[in-house]
């Protein structure tokens, strides 16, 4: 034994004498991290907030690929309660797909009807986060109605801000109309998994949520009768096939596409929805111009993958409201998902208004307000 001890003196001896190596560092976050602030402007900026801002933060998109998203971040008045605010993020309808459409640099197409809504949670207090989803207002294209894209979005914008405001509670509830209610109904499936121990979700709420889009795109063709549509219906498949184009560049859509087709495609990027929808409108454009070849020849369970509503898998209470007059999706559809999330005893509360489309989002505050409450408690 006592050979070996002067070797292992020297050892020792020679080791004490390195320089101690530091500890590792935490690993820093990929996703959710703020990259800048900025003056909301005032067109984006609801009555009744204060020290507001518009948030340029680190997520991902279609194929998980890293992007930057834009969003908005609204406060109440007054002092925060004990543990922070807690937030409310707003997943907006669609407003086009060019940068300028941007939520956080527009504002709503809808002013009045959302600042009414926003200010009802506001006057609640209740913080807003509101993501712009990446690519509107941010580099590369809107992987439109993508919602696996949407829910990321929407809670790495919720990690971005809670981990930049100090005066934010990690508890939040998603809340969305429109595309965005199609993106709360994602985010309500992901968020547990996409948020992690870091926030506590506690639940979401869809108003106007379209549903089965990916069956009825898929019925689309070159033979799609000459029926006259809502401008909308037409809007919202042309934003599709951009969408689809931007998650999947391998798929060749120009190829789907005639002529006019391959106009109003390219039409859809540069200007607003408002403004698509009158163009298209007038223009008496119908499905079957812009299609020369029907989407059912698109590769099996693109639709599907993109555009499926998720029908399991809930471990929050989810709410959907929906007016009865709605003509902007096919109301019909959104019972029939409905009716599925019941059978499949997903923690569903629906509540049905004598509403059109736009009016559903304020009419359903009576109900999902205290919805909310609940949920928060």
């Amino acid at each position: 034994m006592s050979a070996f001890w002067p070797l292992s003196a020297t050892v020792l001896a020679c080791l004490a004498a390195l320089p101690a190596v530091p500890a590792a560092a935490a690993p820093t976050p990929s996703t959710g991290v703020i990259e800048s602030i900025e003056p909301l402007p005032t067109a984006a900026t609801p009555p009744g907030s204060v020290d507001a801002a518009r948030i340029i933060y680190s997520t991902t998109t279609a194929g998980g690929a890293p992007a930057t998203s834009s969003g908005a971040v609204y406060f109440p008045p007054g002092q925060p309660p004990a543990g922070g605010w807690p937030i409310i993020a707003w997943a907006h309808g669609t407003l086009g797909l060019a940068d300028e459409c941007a939520y956080s640099v527009r504002g709503p197409a809808e002013v009045d009807r959302d600042w009414a809504y926003l200010g009802a949670w506001l006057n609640q207090g209740y913080a807003v986060v509101a993501s712009d989803y990446a690519g509107l207002g941010t580099p590369g294209g809107q992987p439109y109605l993508n919602g696996k894209v949407e829910a990321a979005n929407i809670v790495d914008g919720v990690k971005a801000a809670t981990r930049h405001y100090q005066n934010l509670s990690n508890k939040w509830v998603v809340v969305g109309q429109s595309q965005g209610g199609e993106a709360a109904m994602f985010t309500a499936r992901y968020a547990t998994e996409f948020g992690g121990g870091e926030l506590d979700y506690r639940g979401a709420v869809g108003t106007g949520v379209p549903a089965y889009n990916e069956e009825l795109i898929g019925l689309t063709g070159p033979a799609f009768p000459p029926i006259k549509l809502s401008g909308y219906n037409t809007r919202a498949t042309l934003y599709v096939l951009n969408g689809l184009a931007t998650s999947h560049p391998d798929l060749d859509i120009d190829s789907y596409l005639t002529d006019a087709g391959r106009y109003w495609f390219t039409r859809a990027q540069q200007i607003c929805g408002d403004d698509m929808y009158t163009e298209l409108t007038d223009a008496g454009v119908s499905l079957k111009d812009l299609l020369a070849r029907p989407l059912a020849d698109l590769p099996p369970g693109v639709l599907h993958d993109d555009l499926a509503l998720p029908e399991t898998g809930f471990d929050k209470p989810i709410f959907i409201g929906q007016g009865l007059r709605d003509t902007n999706i096919i109301m019909p559809n959104t019972l029939r998902y409905a009716a599925t999330l019941t059978a499949n005893h997903q923690p569903l509360t629906l509540h049905t208004y004598p509403t059109d489309h736009p009016g559903t989002v304020n009419a359903s505050l009576v109900d999902s307000i205290p919805f909310v409450a609940k949920a928060f408690a």
